[in-house]
């Protein structure tokens, strides 16, 4: 069974660059590079892993691929290209020459207009994803579930995958809007999910399994077993647990599983998806 960790970010941190990693974050205000991360893939038994950008720019898909091409456990990357760009076709044809780069994510969350993805010029830009085979990572919380719903459905051959299931609150255990809207957009096929981020979005220092089985209930129930990704979000998960109870989690909700389902979660999925 070969195993890959779907999410992982590896940066060389910049207090500026990096502004989102705030002062209750200083757990991870240092450098996070491939060599920190291998060690911990094998210890797991994983093969190789999906680096996802973390900060949006060119240069970033630049560094990202860089430590893809000199760490062969790195399978594929998912970049950032700005999208709105009236330019974008040529940046595109010049991305893909890179074999591992596979697709490219926006940090939707983070924007101020909760109708981004519907933005014309940045529908222009995800139209031409499908013809160079690129996919993309959906950034988003449950507000933004039911715009997401209206944007994928523009595009039923362009491949999305959920990143982090959508961040549902599981600090406050309140997962209305985000069950509604996530049962919604899994009716679309072309959308796959991420298990991932899932600590992250708990409360840090007193969560347990449980807190997540029902979200994790949810998903295999909407997406079904062979659209859905297992990934780490490493090293941002470090802020609350380590690698293995992080992985433990998922790990535990799908041991009673077949073992052809759980070789689905653990790689098969991400292999096909991203093409790795």
């Amino acid at each position: 069974m070969k195993k890959i960790d779907s999410h992982n970010h590896f940066w060389k941190y910049h207090p500026v660059k990096d502004a989102w990693i705030t002062d209750d974050m200083k757990v991870i205000q240092r450098d996070f590079l491939p060599i920190d991360l291998k060690p911990i893939l094998e210890e797991n038994g994983f093969d190789g892993c999906v680096a996802v950008q973390a900060d949006q720019s060119e240069a970033e898909t630049h560094f990202l691929l860089e430590q893809a091409k000199e760490n062969d456990f790195i399978k594929g990357v998912v970049g950032w290209v700005d999208l709105r760009n009236a330019d974008l076709v040529s940046r595109l044809d010049y991305f893909s020459q890179f074999n591992k780069l596979k697709g490219f994510r926006h940090i939707v969350q983070a924007e101020s207009d909760e109708n981004f993805l519907l933005r014309p010029d940045f529908c222009n830009g995800i139209a031409q994803l499908e013809q160079y085979n690129f996919t993309y990572d959906i950034l988003i919380f449950p507000k933004h579930l039911s715009v997401a719903l209206a944007f994928v459905k523009q595009f039923p051959n362009q491949k999305f995958v959920i990143d982090h299931l959508a961040k549902p609150d599981f600090k406050q255990a309140n997962f209305h809007e985000w069950e509604k809207g996530i049962r919604e957009i899994a009716k679309c096929k072309n959308v796959s999910c991420k298990i991932s981020g899932l600590v992250t979005e708990a409360d840090w220092n007193n969560w347990t399994e449980l807190d997540f089985t029902y979200c994790l209930d949810v998903v295999t129930e909407s997406f079904g077993i062979k659209r859905l990704l297992f990934g780490s979000d490493w090293p941002v998960s470090l802020l609350a647990a380590t690698y293995k109870q992080s992985y433990a989690i998922v790990e535990h909700y799908f041991s009673k599983f077949s073992s052809e389902e759980q070789e689905r979660i653990w790689g098969k999925n991400a292999i096909e998806f991203y093409n790795l």
